[in-house]
């Protein structure tokens, strides 16, 4: 049902999207354009402002039957791009749509163009743009959000683009696809002193010359996140005192990231990054405080969508397997399978093509008609069409 100027229009749309990223939280721009798009096709009703930045276009049959929604994300990321390949380059210093979001948008917007000509039987379609998933609050702001009530899905789908898969190739399977994680921002203080004389102040240097080897012995990557004891602690940032020779430091900070194939040994592995850096702060005269950050929840796929999902795309002909899920990386998606029956699926661009957060990444437009057709058969199979 897409035609080939649908086509040339929404690949335009993507490097228009493409220009102008904006990251977590400060979506605003990207909705009004979203919701631009969205008016042409004549949605029941548009919902905005869920849960920050969030819009929901929701097309109701009038008939009784169950809700679909399909979800994409608005955010960027705060990566400088560099990519002499493309012309449509980010416009916005060091921000960038690395992740594919911008290609996301476009295939719900494809989707939208599809049910509006040709309305479902029963029940309600719901495309929602989700905010902030880049650091884990949108889904969770979107679904405590008082006007989601009225939104409620029964079913859920979403596709992330997944590089190192065959062009077009779908992976996915039942139960865990994204690992839980957390950022843990431990913060050792003590008292500066004149580097001449550190003995008069207490410094966290040693402390955190034990804490990184020992936050990075927590975790143990073996067997993958197939494995239910999958533990990995990743060191992103350390910080000690100030650039200066003339002071010994008082105050160091150490960024983790900690990740798990269960919600339950999220926590589990949380409390003794904790205690570890409690007792080094004990041994060494320190204070500690912690703070969290991008919280994910463990993603798993219900048997059931899965199941329709999978039906969808061997109607359509998509080639599908469950090769290089579940993904180490998180996804925020997880939140709307709480509720409802929900799937995602990780499409392939390409073996060899620039990896997710790279500054060479850009999505690749022919994905725009394979998605969107996925999801157009899961709604026909769920909801028929008049």
């Amino acid at each position: 049902m897409l035609t080939n100027s649908d086509l040339v229009e929404l690949t335009n749309f993507r490097r228009a999207l493409h220009r102008r990223p904006e990251i977590s939280g400060e979506e605003a721009e990207t909705a009004n354009t979203i919701v631009a798009a969205l008016t042409p096709m004549s949605p029941s009703r548009i919902v905005t402002g869920l849960g920050g930045h969030g819009v929901a276009a929701v097309f109701d049959s009038g008939q009784d039957g169950p809700t679909v929604l399909f979800r994409a994300e608005l955010d960027a990321l705060p990566i400088e791009e560099r990519n002499s390949s493309i012309e449509w380059l980010s416009e916005i210093s060091s921000k960038s749509h690395v992740c594919g979001h911008d290609g996301h948008m476009t295939m719900l917007l494809a989707l939208g163009r599809m049910i509006s000509r040709k309305p479902v039987a029963k029940g309600r379609v719901i495309l929602m743009f989700q905010p902030a998933e880049e650091d884990g609050s949108g889904a969770k702001a979107v679904v405590a959000d008082p006007a989601f009530e009225d939104l409620e899905p029964d079913w859920a789908f979403a596709i992330h683009n997944q590089p190192g898969s065959p062009f077009g190739y779908v992976a996915t399977r039942v139960g865990l696809m994204n690992c839980a994680s957390l950022g843990l921002k431990i913060t050792l203080s003590g008292k500066t002193a004149h580097a001449a004389d550190p003995q008069d102040g207490v410094s966290p240097v040693l402390a955190v010359a034990k804490l990184i080897p020992a936050l990075d012995a927590l975790g143990h990557g073996d067997g993958g996140p197939r494995n239910n004891n999958f533990r990995l602690v990743t060191i992103t940032h350390a910080k000690i005192g100030e650039p200066t020779f003339g002071i010994s430091p008082g105050k160091a900070e150490v960024f983790a990231t900690l990740r798990t194939a269960t919600d339950a040994s999220l926590e589990s592995l949380e409390v003794a990054a904790r205690d570890l850096a409690g007792s080094l702060a004990k041994e060494f005269g320190l204070r500690v405080s912690f703070e969290i950050h991008d919280h994910f929840a463990a993603s798993i796929n219900d048997a059931e969508a899965y199941a329709v999902a999978v039906e969808a795309m061997d109607a359509i002909g998509v080639p599908h397997g469950e090769e290089s899920v579940p993904m180490r990386a998180s996804e925020d998606f997880g939140v709307f399978g709480w509720n409802a029956k929900a799937a995602m699926l990780c499409l392939g661009p390409g073996e060899g093509y620039a990896a997710l957060h790279n500054p060479d990444y850009d999505f690749p437009d022919d994905l725009i008609p394979i998605g969107s057709s996925i999801f157009e058969r899961i709604a026909r199979d769920l909801l028929g069409s008049t």
